[in-house]
């Protein structure tokens, strides 16, 4: 073969090959990893969401990897003492991210809107700025709202107070940074003292970068798509009954045949795996749809229903919520997807049992399966 012809040879790969790529990638195979910080190096980034039917995404989503070894206190740690992992944009990221998710708040444009209020309160801004340079670290609530301009709030996202619309939008730009949290409630500081000592890098690396550990949490993704953000890293593949440009990551395919094995996964709607949902539907014929701003009529699976993933395919969906008054994990409901066995049966109950343990409370079947 030329050189040119193995350069422009794409592999061939199985719909099993690359469903196990994206367990894989998403450390839900048998070999489980470590700790928390494992967890995020690999998959990326981690979803922040008070959502807590069973418990709060973060929680849920390093529970799923790790097991019963992780304790919740590990990724306060992780986060606030040894500065292993950092807050940005509603998410939990590496520390080795970190350069690049900086270079990117360097050169973040706002569109016309947030751009706007963002002028019309330029005083607004330079208040918030000077009340952090002058006490340090603090919470919203404790800087006040010196606002000219109301943001318009449809959405209902925003209270009326405008700091903490404004304490969004500065961290985007890097002028502001969170260094912790008070139970839900973030803790800013000045940007010039949260990234202190970051390495420069320019834009189109940092890019390249994200692109790239994007991808390695993906383990396969549709080039150049917006659910995923991959663009062109890795290497073109294409995958068995699928019209889709695939890219690899190139390193997953590598040990793709070193396989650990499957194993039973209960996902957090908010889980990262989830996120993009074409990919779902064409690797694992899976639409996942939350229903939590559903009316209550209208839910068929439940309010905050937790996929069950059984080796490599959506096998059911979770109906459970934790009674924490009585101290116990009620499941109302496993919706089965497709008929699972009696020994699957057992390893999702073995599952929900652990989670229950997890939990610390007991565990209670609404109705009998």
């Amino acid at each position: 073969m030329s050189p040119r012809a193995k350069a422009e040879a794409v592999r061939e790969l199985s719909r099993d090959e690359a469903r196990r790529l994206v367990v894989r990638a998403q450390l839900l195979d048998a070999e489980r990893p470590g700790d928390i910080v494992e967890v995020a190096e690999q998959i990326f980034t981690i979803k922040i969401d008070p959502t807590a039917t069973i418990a709060p995404s973060e929680q849920t989503i390093a529970w799923s990897r790790i097991g019963w070894s992780y304790e919740s206190g590990q990724l306060k740690k992780a986060v606030e003492q040894d500065r292993l992992l950092f807050e940005y944009d509603g998410r939990f990221h590496p520390a080795s991210a970190l350069a690049a998710r900086v270079a990117q708040m360097r050169t973040r444009v706002f569109r016309a809107q947030a751009a706007g209020w963002m002028a019309a309160n330029d005083r607004f801004r330079a208040d918030v700025l000077a009340r952090l340079r002058a006490e340090g670290q603090l919470i919203a609530t404790q800087i006040p709202d010196t606002s000219q301009v109301a943001h318009k709030n449809e959405a209902g996202w925003y209270g009326s107070n405008q700091t903490g619309r404004m304490l969004e939008l500065l961290s985007y730009l890097g002028e502001v940074g969170i260094v912790g949290r008070q139970g839900r409630q973030r803790v800013w500081d000045l940007g010039e003292r949260v990234y202190a000592g970051v390495p420069e890098m320019d834009a189109e690396e940092a890019s390249a970068v994200l692109e790239n550990r994007r991808l390695q949490a993906a383990g396969i993704s549709r080039q150049k798509s917006p659910w995923s953000g991959v663009g062109m890293a890795g290497v073109p593949v294409t995958v068995e009954g699928s019209s889709w440009k695939w890219r690899a990551d190139p390193a997953a395919l590598e040990t793709l045949d070193d396989d650990p094995g499957g194993r039973v996964a209960i996902l957090n709607p908010y889980d990262g795996f989830l996120f993009d949902r074409p990919r779902l539907k064409e690797l694992f014929e899976f639409e996942y749809v939350l229903e939590q701003f559903k009316p209550k009529a209208q839910r068929v699976y439940g309010y905050f229903a937790h996929p069950i993933l059984v080796g490599d395919r959506f096998a059911a969906l979770l109906d459970a919520e934790l009674d924490k008054p009585k101290e116990n994990l009620v499941i109302t409901a496993v919706h089965e997807l497709a008929d699972l066995d009696a020994d699957e049966r057992e390893m999702v109950d073995a599952e929900l049992r652990d989670l229950a343990e997890w939990l610390g409370v007991g565990l209670t079947f609404a109705a009998e399966r």
